[in-house]
């Protein structure tokens, strides 16, 4: 099969592979659409020492089953492998399992090829009318989806009633703004440097407001619920100067470093900072249910290229040369 294997920091090539075997339990899927992801770019940049090359990248998947009893089934990729024995998993929260692996490190292929393993527990089923490339964003809008539920659970006063912040517009910064306004949040903000990528997440809900957090930033101690999309130390000084009292810091960026965290407005504002990392099955399935009836917009802040010109989207996202929050790459 073709794959667009990574070989090394900043160097991949779409060249043949081998074809994957499904052992007990697994299928074959046969890969329709992959998004490419933040920690995808993190590999690419030799950031990550899981990632021995040469290797297949890629986790936000969605295809056609070729093998095993779901056969012929049109389904979007859980890519979070889960034991489902542990303490974690026993009580629903199989993000958190103790024994995590991904589609997409090894010693399990990613996404970025022809076809791909996947436990068929993993495998959730796409209707007829739902468009490959849509199915494909159900990964990374699971995470934007669990933040806000997370969320929801921890604040003090209703999502229609807060005030909301993102920091950063890319595929989970935006897609957690379309997830607030699905909660019925009223006031959201997105801050994004990137003007090409304002632009488009303006585009993605006129009543957005979008902004540049170099010319602009909310009133200090004005915001109820603030989501560290990014995880700079910056960003996470943004989030600390602008929540309010009682608010709830959502951090969801995985940039190394922890500066920036104020504990003493935490601790004298009684400020909740809570990480939010992935998503639960019940999570994936119903953010697949809400973008089967179109829930989230019109997806028009993604673009789709070829698998094959894989190397070159890359590139555009690293330097920045693209606008859309997410590149789907379709075989």
């Amino acid at each position: 099969m073709k794959a667009l294997v990574y070989l090394g920091k900043e160097s991949l090539d779409y060249r043949d592979f081998p074809e994957p075997v499904a052992g007990p339990g697994e299928a074959v899927v046969r890969v329709d659409s992959c998004g490419i992801c933040g920690s995808d770019m993190h590999g690419y940049h030799g950031h990550d020492p899981r990632r021995v090359p040469p290797m297949v990248m890629g986790h936000e998947a969605a295809g056609v089953v070729e093998t095993g009893a779901l056969a012929g089934r049109r389904v979007a990729v859980n890519p979070f492998l889960f034991c489902g024995r542990c303490a974690n998993c026993q009580t629903g929260a199989q993000h958190l399992c103790l024994n995590q692996r991904n589609i997409g490190l090894p010693p399990h292929a990613g996404a970025f090829a022809d076809r791909v393993v996947v436990p068929e527990e993993n495998l959730v089923e796409i209707p007829d009318s739902m468009a490959m490339e849509t199915a494909a964003l159900a990964e990374p809008l699971a995470v934007s989806y669990h933040a806000v539920q997370l969320a929801a659970r921890l604040m003090r006063r209703p999502l229609p009633a807060a005030r909301a912040v993102v920091l950063g517009g890319g595929a989970i910064g935006l897609g957690t703004a379309l997830a607030l306004a699905i909660s019925g949040t009223g006031r959201i903000a997105i801050a994004e440097p990137h003007p090409g990528r304002r632009a488009t997440a303006a585009r993605a809900d006129p009543a957005f407001h979008v902004y540049d957090p170099a010319a602009e930033e909310p009133q200090a101690q004005s915001v109820d619920v603030v989501f560290d999309a990014v995880g700079a130390r910056s960003t996470r000084e943004a989030a600390f100067r602008m929540a309010a009292r009682g608010a709830v810091v959502i951090h969801l960026g995985l940039l190394p470093g922890s500066e920036g965290v104020d504990v003493r407005r935490m601790t004298l504002g009684e400020i909740i900072f809570a990480g939010s990392y992935c998503y639960s099955m019940p999570d994936f399935r119903e953010t697949v249910a809400l973008l089967a009836h179109g829930r989230f917009g019109d997806l028009s802040w993604t673009e789709q290229r070829p698998m094959r010109e894989g190397a070159q989207a890359f590139g555009d996202l690293d330097t920045g040369r693209t606008a859309s929050a997410k590149i789907i790459l379709r075989n």
